[in-house]
């Protein structure tokens, strides 16, 4: 079969929709990446790596999976597992860090090589999964509230232009709330001086350390929220718009990227949930064998970006915390209603996902381990118990 001509894999409507992706999926977490690497106690020069490699790793693996499979295949990073580093209670040093983020992206590989670990983690049940991230989204968006009490001109104002938004607009809400914030921010003046660093963006390898309590508090937790909250539903988006995603492949495909970029400063790369939907759709080609072409040009956005990352992120790094935290928390509204949706989506476990909500929300830190990772084990528990107890409960005679 002859390939497709140049014209016939992008049309306008394929460059448009690809380019709409990258503006989103970048613009309205960039601010995140930084938190999080911040978090982990990344140098100026770590953070522009982690950046740049996320960019990098998400293009070339995004567009080989594309070529190979012929089917629009988008990767992205994981806003969710970037709020869970930012607002994680251990701090176990950068180089623990990167370890946890190898050890997730090897976990997630394991999913996709052997079947026997994809169909234990297909019974995970997802309102456990949703529990943890709705408990490590809540802080975040509390603390929009909670800026308002010192600034409440930038919190209405972003919170406002939110809302009015996703009215008229909701697919590029959050892509004009940064708009917004930007101008704020500018016409204020609070951009402060630019930080010395790299002007392009660069890569910068990290020895990693595997520490054990890194591995528990952060490795799990962000395996988990990738698969529950990006690899499972960006398979489901593709079967949506009508193609017939074949898991093993592509979870080994995005996994590989995640493991050769993570020494780099990669936390995650994995199925996009949030922009798939843009390149995937009959909007970004008429015809479903071509609408790759798409998710190509998603990829060579990304290529563009991570040129430039290294002086976006001193910019969000020189930001006040006040400001940075508004932005946040508007960012991750959407998916923390997603997740408090997915806690009550099924009658069974919905207890246990509450005990997962509430021990995660609350920042309980235990033998120097988070409180992600004491949520889920809280969570299993009550389930257990829950489902052991309704076993042995006798039966009512007909």
């Amino acid at each position: 079969m002859s390939s497709p001509s140049f014209r016939s894999l992008f049309p306008l409507s394929a460059i448009s929709a690809g380019i709409v992706a990258v503006l989103i999926g970048f613009g309205s977490t960039i601010v995140l990446v930084v938190q999080a690497h911040q978090a982990m106690g990344a140098s100026q020069l770590q953070i522009a790596s982690g950046a740049t490699a996320l960019c990098v790793g998400m293009a070339i693996g995004g567009a080989a999976l594309s070529l190979w499979l012929r089917m629009p295949v988008v990767l992205a990073w994981s806003s969710a597992s970037a709020a869970l580093l930012a607002s994680s209670e251990i701090h176990p040093g950068y180089p623990a860090a990167i370890g946890a983020f190898m050890a997730a992206a090897a976990l997630m590989l394991l999913v996709g090589l052997v079947p026997l670990f994809g169909r234990l983690a297909a019974r995970i049940p997802s309102a456990i999964a949703s529990a943890m991230l709705a408990g490590v989204l809540l802080p975040f968006c509390l603390a929009l509230f909670k800026v308002m009490e010192r600034d409440l001109v930038l919190g209405a104002a972003l919170l406002t232009v939110f809302i009015l938004a996703r009215i008229r607009f909701a697919s590029f809400a959050l892509l004009i709330v940064l708009a917004a914030f930007c101008l704020i921010v500018a016409v204020r003046g609070q951009g402060g001086a630019i930080a010395e660093g790299p002007h392009f963006g660069t890569l910068h390898f990290t020895a990693p350390d595997f520490d054990l309590q890194a591995l528990a508090g952060l490795a799990l937790p962000i395996f988990l929220v990738t698969l529950v909250s990006q690899n499972l539903p960006g398979l489901a988006i593709l079967r949506v718009s009508g193609y017939e995603p074949p898991a093993r492949p592509i979870l080994i495909g995005s996994s590989l990227a995640w493991l050769a970029f993570a020494p780099l400063g990669a936390f995650t790369i994995n199925l996009s949930s949030l922009t798939a939907a843009i390149c995937t759709g009959p909007e970004a080609h008429p015809d479903k064998t071509r609408r790759y072409g798409a998710a190509l040009v998603y990829a060579a956005g990304y290529v563009v970006l991570a040129l430039f990352t290294a002086p976006i992120v001193n910019l969000f790094a020189t930001l006040p915390a006040d400001t940075v935290a508004a932005i946040a928390g508007v960012a991750l509204l959407l998916p923390l209603a997603n997740a408090l949706g997915g806690i009550f989506a099924e009658p069974g476990p919905r207890e246990p996902a509450l005990i997962t909500f509430a021990a995660t929300a609350s920042g309980f830190a235990l033998f120097g381990v988070g409180s992600a990772f004491w949520g889920l084990i809280a969570g299993f528990l009550a389930l257990g118990a829950q489902r052991l107890l309704s076993r042995r409960s006798p039966h009512p005679s007909a």
